[in-house]
């Protein structure tokens, strides 16, 4: 069971949803926070809420901040990759800016973030990295091109670093969450099943953390449907496509 006192923790994609509330649950137990997000009004709001933290300002689209970023955190114990973009987007309706504005802060944002912290944490032996995914990325949804691909991405890479990272004293954990009210929800003017709020959620990934488990999907029973709708074979799925 991991234990967060005295340990320090960067969590990218601090300033608003889940993220905020994370940090606020890390720092209540014990952890050191370094958080990072492009609005740097609401990271100081934040830290000054917590007894020990400090706002680090980056743009995850950006090489160039993130390893001025990266490299001005100092030695830390663990990282969360938070930093999440959302417009439902039709592929009739195309937006090639949108789609790949999604891709980069959703995948490719947490490869530059991985390409810095990695090699790092295996130098020394020790790490503790948590991606947070969507249940959205186990199988295409309607009206989510650049969301559910990039988030699809993002936990075939979660996994491939478990097998990869076995035995190098660096631990990988991947956390996919449901619908959960925040802004970029908001969007969505459709019903959505069993959503969160963002004070529930960080308690799941709070809980996910303590635990030695690779995958956490919550909530349960909506992760279950979608996780089985992944395993339908594709003549059910696409019929009268």
């Amino acid at each position: 069971m991991t234990d967060f006192q005295g340990k320090t923790y960067w969590l990218i994609g601090a300033s608003e949803g889940l993220g905020r509330e994370l940090a606020k649950d890390l720092s209540r137990s014990g952890a050191r926070m370094i958080l990072s997000a492009r609005n740097t009004v609401r990271l100081d709001d934040l830290c000054a809420e917590l007894v020990d933290a400090r706002a680090v300002p980056m743009d995850v689209r950006d090489e160039e901040s993130v390893r001025k970023a990266a490299a001005s955190i100092g030695p830390i114990d663990g990282l969360i990759y938070n930093a999440g973009a959302y417009d439902p987007t039709k592929a009739t309706d195309w937006d090639t800016n949108a789609v790949l504005s999604m891709a980069d802060v959703n995948f490719t944002g947490a490869l530059r973030i991985l390409g810095e912290m990695v090699p790092r944490f295996i130098r020394q032996g020790s790490g503790d990295i948590t991606l947070i995914g969507s249940l959205a990325g186990y199988r295409g949804l309607p009206a989510a091109i650049g969301y559910g691909a990039s988030k699809s991405a993002l936990i075939s890479l979660a996994e491939t670093m478990r097998h990869d990272l076995k035995g190098s004293g660096v631990v990988v954990r991947l956390v996919n969450p449901g619908f959960i009210k925040t802004r970029l929800t908001n969007k969505n003017g459709f019903r959505m099943p069993m959503l969160m709020q963002p004070e529930e959620a960080s308690e799941r990934v709070l809980k996910a953390m303590r635990s030695r488990r690779f995958r956490t999907d919550f909530p349960a029973p909506f992760s279950w449907v979608l996780k089985l709708y992944g395993l339908l074979p594709d003549w059910i799925v696409y019929r009268g496509a």
